[in-house]
């Protein structure tokens, strides 16, 4: 199951994106988002966010 981001959460800092292995993680307006079709559930982004924005749909 693919991971989100929380977007009241997310501080954009972007480490997210940086840590991701398949570049599935974009900006967005108000936040950086997971693009579903192209996350492997590796988790690294979850494991790496400062802010404890990213979980498990």
């Amino acid at each position: 199951m693919p991971h989100v981001i929380d977007a009241s959460i997310c501080s954009s800092c972007g480490v997210c994106a940086e840590t991701c292995p398949v570049e599935a993680i974009s900006e967005g307006p108000d936040s950086y988002v997971i693009d579903a079709e192209l996350c492997t559930d590796c988790g690294s982004c979850a494991a790496e966010c400062p802010s404890e924005a990213i979980s498990a749909e």
